[in-house]
């Protein structure tokens, strides 16, 4: 007999806005038996740059009352801001759950690699994170490493994803730093190390001065969390869009469409 959708406890995706959006995507073609349930911190977009004792305190907080209402199989932190500073307190604060974490790209990077020039485009609050350094001091001892902390690019895709135009310099200035020549030998690749960013891949490449491999790390952290999930033998088909949870509780019109366009509608916090 198929399992029903109703025996199977749903899969959390955590992100501070929308870009937690490529996460799930790649998420929901490896694990189609689930439901998901999309949460969005968007009362404290950006995270960026917010104290580190303050956002630490506010995602627990916050994870205490998702994990009450909802009970998921395990929880996505799509957000390397997120996870690469308080990834272990959650686990720690719920050691029964189960936690898949997004981190800077920088191993795969760093193994691909054919300059050994590689730049990490991130929020400021990655960019000076020590779980960041320690990656590249585990794995990336052979390569120049650039670490570029934009201020700006988050609230822009974010604009970007919505609709809104944006402004090719504005963009350029944000990213023009990823590029570097040395010896004869160019970056070529840039990991993207916030989900929101790879939404606007397309206008990176378009802006570069040269091509470069643009790193987007959804799919693997959708294999992760693949891994984790037990696929019953059999299952019947989903039916219906899932639930989004935006923590302002009043995310806009055009976010709203954008949602329905990934099989997701607004509800209401717990």
């Amino acid at each position: 007999m198929p399992v029903t959708t109703a025996e199977l406890k749903p899969i959390l995706v955590f992100d501070s806005g929308i870009g937690g959006l490529t996460v799930l995507r790649e998420a929901r073609v490896l694990m189609p038996e689930r439901h998901f349930i999309y949460i969005a911190d968007d009362a404290g977009f950006p995270y960026g740059g917010w104290e580190e004792e303050a956002l630490k305190e506010r995602v627990i907080s916050l994870f205490g009352r998702l994990l009450a209402e909802h009970d998921p199989e395990i929880c996505v932190i799509a957000c390397n801001t997120a996870f690469t500073l308080v990834g272990a307190d959650l686990r720690a604060a719920f050691p029964q759950m189960r936690f898949v974490g997004t981190v800077p790209a920088i191993k795969p990077a760093a193994e691909r690699t054919r300059s050994g020039l590689v730049s990490v485009l991130a929020t400021p609050g990655t960019v000076k994170r020590a779980y960041t350094r320690d990656l590249i001091q585990s794995f990336a001892t052979q390569c120049h490493v650039r670490l570029v902390g934009s201020e700006n690019l988050a609230r822009m895709a974010e604009a970007y994803i919505r609709g809104e135009a944006i402004d090719d310099a504005a963009v350029l200035s944000e990213i023009e730093q990823c590029f570097v020549e040395k010896d004869g030998k160019k970056t070529d690749i840039v990991v993207l190390a916030c989900t929101h960013y790879p939404f606007m891949a397309n206008v990176f490449r378009r802006l570069a001065p040269w091509p470069v491999d643009w790193l987007d790390p959804a799919e693997a952290i959708a294999r992760r969390a693949r891994s984790l999930v037990p696929l019953p033998d059999g299952f019947e088909p989903l039916n219906g869009i899932d639930p989004a949870i935006f923590t302002s509780g009043h995310p806009d019109f055009t976010t709203r469409r954008l949602l329905q366009g990934f099989g997701l509608t607004v509800s209401q916090a717990g």
